[in-house]
C-alpha cells in the first residue's frame, strides 16, 4: 500500500476522532495519531511541520475527499487542450477545486476561463472518477467531475499556474499529471461517441 495512502487514512481517523469524540481520553489519542500523521507527511514531501498541521487543522467537520471540476476541450483535429502544470512539467486538463459556493459545472467555467483564457460551456458530463492519496499523486483522495466543454470566446493564454498550453494527441503525452490520463481517454471516449452520431 501506497505510504501516503496509509497517512491519509489516518489524518482521516484523527480528524473525524476529534470532531466527536466526547472524553479527554480519546481526544489525546486523536491529537497523537494527528501528530504522527503530520511527521511522516513532513518527512514524506519535504514540507514543514507548522505549514501541514495549519492547513490540515483548518478542515472542519467530518472529512471528506477534495472535489474538483475537470473540462475537456477538442479542437477540430481531435486534439485535446492540456496544460503543463509548474513546477513539475507533468500535463493536465484544465481543472481545479469547486468552490463552497459553486456548482461544479460553475467551477469548470471558471476553471477553464483562469488557466486558458478560454470561455466554455459544459456539454457533456464525461463522469466522476475516483484518486486515492498516494505518493504519485496527492496527499488526499480526490474526487473528478469531468465534463466535455464546447468553446465560446475568449483568446488562448497561458496561467501563471502553468508553463505550456496546447493541444495535444493524447498518445503523444509524455508525462500525465496523477490520474489525467484516464480523465483524458474517458474524454476522448466520449468525444468520439458524440462525433459519430
Amino acid at each position: 500500500m501506497d505510504p501516503l495512502q496509509i497517512l491519509d487514512e489516518i489524518r482521516i481517523l484523527a480528524a473525524n476522532g476529534l470532531e466527536y469524540a466526547d472524553n479527554d481520553y480519546d481526544r489525546a489519542r486523536y491529537e497523537r495519531l494527528m501528530e504522527i500523521a503530520e511527521t511522516n507527511y513532513e518527512s514524506l514531501l519535504g514540507l514543514p511541520a507548522e505549514e501541514l498541521r495549519a492547513r490540515f487543522r483548518r478542515e472542519l467537520g467530518h472529512i471528506t475527499p477534495k472535489v474538483g471540476s475537470d473540462g475537456a476541450i477538442f479542437d477540430g483535429h481531435g486534439r485535446l487542450l492540456l496544460m503543463q502544470r509548474a513546477p513539475e512539467g507533468t500535463w493536465c486538463l484544465p481543472c481545479g477545486w469547486i468552490e463552497p459556493h459553486e456548482s461544479p459545472e460553475e467551477a469548470v467555467v471558471r476553471e477553464v476561463r483562469e488557466e486558458t483564457g478560454l470561455s466554455v460551456t459544459p456539454r457533456e458530463l464525461v463522469g466522476v472518477f475516483s484518486r486515492r492519496a498516494g505518493v504519485e499523486s496527492a496527499p488526499h483522495a480526490t474526487i473528478s467531475i469531468l465534463y466535455l466543454c464546447d468553446v465560446k470566446g475568449g483568446e488562448l493564454a497561458c496561467s501563471s499556474e502553468g508553463l505550456d498550453l496546447r493541444y495535444r494527441n493524447i498518445d503523444e503525452v509524455e508525462e500525465w499529471f496523477a490520474h489525467h490520463r484516464r480523465l483524458a481517454e474517458a474524454a476522448r471516449a466520449a468525444f468520439e461517441d458524440g462525433t459519430d452520431a
